[in-house]
């Protein structure tokens, strides 16, 4: 008796439909990616604040060039008093398997700050090329 292989890519179908729209831009309005924020920057329409979430030695030894360094632990009412309230964040930290940057996106908006993830952090941001500080 041979056993047929059943698809797990398609154990659960999906379809085109007015939920994966809703559904995909809802990632669209949380996430971006180092290509995006690259552009942006290059074009000079940067109209958010890149912030490097990591730690400080991590962000001295490199970071995104343009990022402003602000670990989770200090982002506070007080500090983040000195940007306008209209402000869009951009967070990274290291990567695909770092939460870092999820636990600083969700401080932000319980702050009521606009926030997007930079999907893939500093790693993807270096394997695309983009500039990097380093100390």
């Amino acid at each position: 008796m041979q056993l047929k292989y059943k698809s797990q890519v398609n154990a659960v179908p999906t379809q085109a439909s007015e939920e994966a729209v809703e559904f995909y831009q809802a990632k669209l309005r949380y996430e971006t990616d180092p290509a995006d924020v690259y552009t942006d920057i290059k074009n000079d329409v940067a109209d958010f604040v890149l912030l490097d979430v990591r730690s400080e030695s991590d962000y001295k030894d490199k970071h995104a060039e343009g990022a402003i360094h602000l670990p989770t632990s200090r982002i506070t009412e007080k500090r983040m008093s000195e940007f306008p309230e209209d402000t869009l964040f951009i967070v990274y930290c290291w990567g695909p398997g770092c939460n870092g940057s999820t636990k600083a996106a969700l401080k932000l908006t319980q702050l009521g700050y606009a926030v997007k993830e930079m999907i893939g952090g500093i790693e993807y941001w270096e394997q695309e090329g983009n500039p990097v500080v380093t100390s």
